[in-house]
């Protein structure tokens, strides 16, 4: 490979993510993006780019003009890392090869909590969704939020899940997660209970040409957007967070299991974490609470 062949070396760059490191599509095409954004920016600067003749000065200009665009400091650190990713990727084909990002740190991000929705406003959920009716779709709405809740998976890991990832006598599911990486969760008796009663609706449907799991409305693969929309549809309807997203609650299944005393790497293995600093954030929701605990109790509170 030429490394002065920019797409040469971004489609290999691409094959690598995706057959080496096995990434989700979704953080391939992030990637991919970040890449393009960054060479369309030196092609306004430059009548030819060459890959190995990119410089520090180029990349800190670049992270400029993003700031200048109003970009957040965390979407342009992610570029950032995309860019030098691409990069380390190079080096390994040519030692000779500079990369221009080695000198660029990465931009200060304020420390913010993970969002989360209150324990008892995730109890209202089975009154709002089934309202006195009770189908299939109904079922699958409610066991969409209550799993995602009661294990912690990401959206991702729900929508690839198929019947055969769960186990009734072994009270556990199985998913995949980043990498393609394999964990076995257990379940509850609640949990499993919905989940029962859920494929119980799903097997008296006929003609379902898939094994998905969750299946759509139009009884196909059940795709991203519409997990999004169910899940923000109904916390809706039962709480005031301004995020109401598949992601807040996997924090909210995090956050309640930390605040209950449960050990730091038994969550992060329940959410798939590849380190423990990952799942240390969810620690913060835990002091904030024996804070107010203390301010509520103490006689000099």
């Amino acid at each position: 490979m030429s490394d002065n062949n920019l797409n040469t070396a971004i489609k290999t760059f691409q094959d690598y993510l995706e057959y080496e490191r096995r990434y989700s599509s979704h953080t391939i095409i992030a990637y991919m993006k970040d890449l393009h954004q960054f060479f369309a920016y030196l092609s306004l600067i430059k009548d030819e780019i060459h890959v190995a003749d990119v410089k520090f000065n180029q990349v800190r200009s670049w992270i400029v003009s993003l700031a200048e665009d109003n970009i957040s400091n965390r979407t342009i650190n992610r570029k950032i890392s995309s860019l030098r990713s691409f990069y380390k990727f190079l080096r390994k084909k040519n030692q000779e090869l500079v990369n221009p990002t080695d000198r660029i740190n990465a931009l200060k991000i304020p420390k913010r909590l993970p969002a989360m929705i209150k324990e008892e406003e995730l109890s209202e959920l089975r009154n709002v969704i089934f309202d006195g009716e009770e189908d299939y779709f109904s079922w699958r709405d409610f066991t969409i939020i209550e799993l995602l809740y009661n294990t912690g998976i990401r959206r991702s890991e729900l929508i690839n899940l198929r019947l055969g990832d769960f186990s009734a006598k072994g009270n556990y599911i199985k998913v995949f997660g980043k990498g393609k990486k394999e964990r076995i969760i257990p379940l509850n008796s609640s949990i499993l209970s919905t989940i029962n009663s859920y494929i119980s609706f799903r097997e008296s449907i006929n003609k379902v040409a898939t094994d998905s799991f969750f299946l759509s409305d139009r009884l196909n693969d059940i795709y991203p957007k519409a997990v999004y929309n169910i899940v923000r549809r109904y916390l809706s309807l039962v709480t005031t967070s301004k995020k109401k997203s598949p992601h807040v609650l996997r924090h909210s299944f995090a956050t309640h299991l930390t605040n209950r005393g449960a050990e730091l790497n038994a969550v992060k293995d329940l959410l798939g974490h590849a380190s423990l600093a990952a799942t240390q954030v969810y620690t913060h929701n835990s002091i904030e609470q024996l804070k107010n605990i203390y301010q509520k109790t103490h006689p000099k509170g």
